[in-house]
């Protein structure tokens, strides 16, 4: 899906530190903890924690905290939607690491275990006998 250009300057233009605080209010409203924000950041970019509280109050963009960041193998098995938009969808590769994390924070937010939340490559012996 493409996205507007004028919307890919301005999000790529937001700063991490104006957003780490919405994204921390929608968890902790929920019953979650900064500190499992942190795991879920930690997990989908590589930073940690001391990395993350420096991002968090600095004028850091949001092009350069993904571009920073040693993104997870595993990211791209997150799917599904955020605002009505298909996550696999997107083209830009920006803007789909921000809903990338907007995914996690929702199912953070919504009471998901962490397990799941944390996506793991299915091996085929992580397979149970009969769930195929």
């Amino acid at each position: 899906m493409r996205t507007d250009p004028k919307t890919l300057a301005r999000v790529h233009a937001m700063t991490f530190s104006s957003v780490y605080p919405l994204l921390l209010n929608k968890v902790v409203r929920k019953g979650r903890t900064e500190s499992e924000l942190h795991e879920v950041i930690s997990w989908l970019t590589g930073y940690d924690d001391a990395q993350i509280d420096r991002l968090a109050s600095d004028q850091t963009t949001y092009q350069e905290f993904f571009a920073g960041a040693d993104l997870n193998a595993n990211a791209s098995l997150i799917t599904g939607t955020v605002c009505g938009v298909r996550v696999e969808e997107i083209e830009d590769p920006v803007m789909q690491q921000v809903r990338y994390l907007d995914k996690l924070v929702d199912e953070l937010a919504r009471g998901r275990k962490m397990e799941k939340i944390l996506r793991q490559a299915r091996t085929p012996s992580a397979i149970r006998p009969g769930s195929q």
